[in-house]
């Protein structure tokens, strides 16, 4: 029997010719029984190894089988995609992205849902549409950025005109960032009048630091979902606009603008603002968390920078988290480069004009910016270059003479652009008593600004017309208190103001005006007024003054004092505390022009009335001043009160 098996096993043949050497037929049966024993057990393991592969295949055949009948169903029915290979398609997507583990495993949850859900039901679109944005965005795609100091200043300059110290601050920021090879810090705000270059100062900053730009502006948002979105309840939710935006650029580090921070406003849809106070704080915006991601957002690698054309329309929590920049309005020689550099040639070649074909001189540039314009930008003055580059185009078609170079000069500007649209308030002729010329300033610019004082008999009644804002009728009323706290001094009689109506106007009643800064000349045009002291026409004045007749300090120096040199003032009085501010004034503004700095109104008044300082301040004026007059018809009582007011 040994011998029989032996030779069916499928064991070595040296371990079969041991066991038919061996004499001993028990000993022989047992190593027999032994290679039996091992061959049963080794066949029941493949047999069940056999069965397992056989339903492995028997289950794969099926699932083939039935993938196979579910894609010629689909396009039998003209649907060609198959859903479940999509979305197979998305979880390998999702598995080799680049994105926090956090994002992934919420990702992979929603694919999940989508593989359980069929493709017509309606849920079924928006847990695709949600996978598709965590998919897309650039959790940490981040762009190379290389930061040269010298290209970013010759960058810089090539593309601004002017602008000194806030190209210097971004230049500091920029060394800042290269040396710390981060981003931490403050947001950088730019704050200006319409047109002086915020947003292509953003735009040049970019270029120099080779990031992306995006630029979303804020103006007129009120809906709070409009920075973090909506929630995923709502039919057609989308993500917030900054989410967006990083979508379309594809990088996680861009240079964002936000246009016009300033205009947002509140209502009961939210407020915008607050919702900012994450994004813009460095502490905060690396932990940004949208609605409609319902997932932390990684910020802090963004480049944010703000525009504002004024402070006072952006919250205080919102201002406390930016730094500052101010972009001053441009003065003329400023605009007249910025014309001849970037202006001019640019409107040359949208017009299809080649640079020899339109000449404009300076004169004619000069009359351009004050005649045609009135704004602290250049967004007018290009406009106005444009109509010269179509009339010079109207020009060249119909001579039939590509070839030909108009010529604009100062007096062949009427003809072009028309009339002049604007005048600029000149000084007066010769002194007059109670006008006073005062120095403004606005969004477009700086003004002279002419004080008139009238008296007429009456009873005490002080009028202020010139549409004047709440703020310079109270500096009237102090100016007049001031007058009246000085009466003995300047010779005024204690009860003079019960005997006459005092009737102070600004010109230009049309335009409103407002601020403090007419203090000191509303005194001046009152008290010339009350002598009789014509009050010098060439010089000017600004400063805010209190009941005690102290000259309190003003802003907008640098746009005054080139309104007064335009004008032709050589004299301009000062608040002593503004002495400092004159190093922000270049030196060609400075020209020609008188600077005294005063602490009192007693100071300004010998400086701006054509009077000795002992005229002035004795009553012994040459001129007889209205309300001297009515002493000879005034008596004691009512009688004599009814007789001065007829």
């Amino acid at each position: 029997l040994a011998d029989a098996v032996m030779p069916q096993l499928k064991v070595d043949y040296r371990k079969k010719q041991e066991v038919l050497e061996l004499s001993d037929v028990t000993e022989r049966l047992e190593r027999a029984y032994e290679y039996l024993q091992g061959e049963v057990a080794l066949s029941t393991v493949e047999k069940r190894i056999k069965n397992r592969v056989k339903v492995q295949m028997e289950r794969n055949q099926r699932e083939y089988y039935l993938t196979e009948q579910i894609k010629a169903i689909n396009k039998e029915m003209g649907r060609e995609d198959d859903p479940q290979a999509e979305v197979a398609e998305l979880e390998q997507k999702l598995k080799a992205r680049d994105m926090p583990e956090e994002a992934r495993e919420k990702a992979l949850a929603e694919v999940k849902k989508l593989r359980a859900m069929p493709p017509a039901a309606a849920e079924y679109t928006v847990v695709r549409n949600y996978v598709d944005w965590i998919l897309d965005l650039p959790w940490n795609d981040l762009k190379q950025i290389d930061i040269d100091i010298e290209k970013a200043r010759a960058i810089l300059d090539g593309d601004h005109y002017g602008l000194e110290r806030p190209k210097e601050r971004i230049l500091e920021y920029l060394a800042v960032q290269k040396l710390s090879h981060g981003l931490k810090g403050p947001i950088l705000c730019f704050v200006g009048p319409p047109g002086v270059g915020k947003t292509s100062l953003a735009k040049s900053v970019a270029r120099a630091t080779g990031r992306d730009f995006v630029r979303l502006s804020l103006g007129g948002v009120r809906d709070e979902a409009e920075i973090r979105g909506h929630r995923r309840t709502y039919v057609g939710a989308l993500p917030g606009k900054i989410i967006q935006s990083l979508k379309r650029v594809k990088f996680n580090n861009p240079l964002f603008c936000l246009d016009e921070v300033d205009k947002l406003t509140s209502d009961y849809r939210g407020d915008p603002a607050s919702a900012l106070l994450e994004v813009l704080d460095p502490e905060q915006n690396n932990t940004f968390m949208d609605h409609y991601l319902d997932l932390e957002y990684d910020l802090s690698r963004i480049f944010f920078i703000t525009t504002a054309n004024s402070l006072h329309g952006i919250p205080g929590p919102l201002l406390d988290r930016m730094e500052i920049i101010e972009l001053p309005s441009y003065l003329e020689t400023e605009k007249r480069h910025i014309a001849r550099r970037f202006l001019l040639p640019r409107q040359l070649e949208e017009h299809g004009l080649r640079p020899d074909n339109l000449r404009v001189s300076e004169n004619a540039l000069l009359e351009i910016i004050r005649g045609y314009t009135r704004e602290a930008g250049v967004r007018n003055l290009e406009r106005e270059i444009a109509a010269l580059c179509r009339k010079t185009a109207i020009r060249l078609v119909e001579e039939n003479d590509l070839e030909r170079c108009v010529q604009v000069s100062r007096q062949s500007l009427q003809s072009l652009l028309g009339v002049k649209k604007y005048r600029h308030e000149e000084r007066e002729d010769e002194p007059r008593v109670g006008v006073c010329a005062g120095l403004a300033y606005n969004q477009r610019g700086g003004e002279i600004l002419l004080v008139e004082t009238s008296l007429m008999s009456g009873s005490g009644h002080v009028v202020t017309t010139g549409q004047l804002g709440d703020v310079m009728q109270e500096s009237a009323k102090a100016a007049l208190s001031y007058v009246r706290s000085r009466a003995d001094i300047l010779g005024l009689e204690p009860r003079f103001h019960r005997k006459v109506d005092i009737h102070v106007h600004v010109p230009s009643g049309a335009t409103p005006k407002d601020g403090p800064s007419a203090g000191i000349t509303l005194a001046t045009s009152i008290t010339s007024a009350l002598l009789g002291i014509p009050v010098r026409n060439d010089v000017a004045m600004t400063g805010e003054i209190s009941l005690r007749g102290r000259v309190l300090p003003i802003g907008g120096l640098r746009e005054k004092l080139l309104a007064a040199r335009r004008s032709g003032i050589k004299k301009v009085i000062m608040p002593a505390d503004n002495e400092k501010d004159l190093r922000e004034v270049p030196d060609e503004v400075l020209r020609d022009l008188e600077l005294v700095f005063v602490e009192h109104v007693d100071e300004v008044l010998p400086q701006a009335l054509a009077a000795t300082p002992e005229e002035i301040f004795s009553g012994r004026a040459t001129a007889q001043p209205l309300w001297a007059s009515l002493r000879a018809h005034s008596g004691d009582g009512a009688a004599g009160e009814n007789r001065a007011a007829q």
